[in-house]
């Protein structure tokens, strides 16, 4: 399964877990439903990935964590802010470019429809 399909897929489950619990919880609560929806479904997921920085030829822990690392190519990183701003997508982006991935999704689940607080980010390798 691709990028586009696998995210179109994370998507529908996405908002299935936002139409249950609503908008206003803490990220983290976000974070566990959509971890145990992703794998109660088959899909391969990953939870508070650590994403090395490489510097000088070796790699260093900075402390980059991501959210949900489905299927080892689909980045996602959850939020519940009052809106998103380009330092969430910047953070996105350095996922995507350190782990050389190609697509990442950036959800606010603090939006009132999920998909007013979906952004698709993409790596141009």
């Amino acid at each position: 399964m691709g990028e586009n399909e696998l995210s179109s897929v994370v998507i529908g489950m996405a908002i299935d877990v936002h139409s249950a619990l609503g908008p206003g919880l803490l990220e983290n609560a976000y974070k566990e439903c959509l971890f145990y929806k992703i794998r109660n479904e088959g899909f391969y997921v990953e939870k508070e990935k650590p994403m090395p920085l490489e510097f000088e030829g070796k790699k260093l822990d900075c402390g980059y964590r991501i959210d949900l690392l489905v299927e080892n190519k689909l980045v996602l990183e959850l939020k519940c802010v009052e809106r998103l701003t380009d330092l969430h997508l910047a953070q996105t982006l350095t996922y995507l470019r350190l782990g050389k991935f190609k697509l990442g999704l950036l959800m606010n689940f603090n939006s009132i429809l999920l998909k007013d607080g979906l952004k698709r980010v993409v790596n141009r390798l």
